[in-house]
């Protein structure tokens, strides 16, 4: 959220105490120092699935 108005996150769960985490986050407030660290941190990398989750998805 501290990215600009046009930026929101979509979290998915299952779980009604996961859903209240979620929306409890739109009350924090991160440091300058914070967000430049976290605008720091190098991209994701890897696989989100194994060769045989992707045949599932590819249906």
């Amino acid at each position: 959220m501290a990215q600009g108005d046009d930026i929101a996150p979509i979290p998915g769960t299952k779980r009604v105490e996961r859903v209240e985490e979620n929306t409890s986050a739109d009350g924090i407030e991160l440091s300058a120092e914070q967000i430049v660290k976290l605008d720091s941190l190098p991209p994701a990398s890897g696989d989100s699935y194994n060769e045989a989750g992707m045949r599932l998805l590819e249906r």
